[in-house]
């Protein structure tokens, strides 16, 4: 999806507040949750979810969401991973 069309959707779902994240390579956050909705875009590098038993990759293109207070864990790829992400 396109940057632009992405913020658009964000903003028409009510994700008002929109940051990009930046996280180093070969980094990882143990498990937690946030206390917001997120949905992000992948605008470089890549990441890995995993929810509970389910791991997921999310390459540059990719979407992902997570609805508020759902523990996870992160695990950034080799170039490290920069998102746009909507919070609500």
């Amino acid at each position: 999806m396109h940057r632009d069309d992405f913020l658009a959707a964000l903003s028409r779902e009510g994700f008002n507040q929109v940051v990009t994240v930046t996280r180093a390579p070969n980094e990882a956050l143990d498990v937690h949750a946030h206390p917001f909705e997120a949905k992000a875009l992948i605008v470089e590098g890549d990441l890995t979810i995993r929810v509970g038993d389910e791991a997921r990759q999310y390459r540059a293109g990719d979407i992902f969401h997570l609805p508020a207070n759902v523990e996870h864990s992160e695990q950034f790829g080799p170039q490290g991973v920069s998102y746009l992400v909507g919070r609500k």
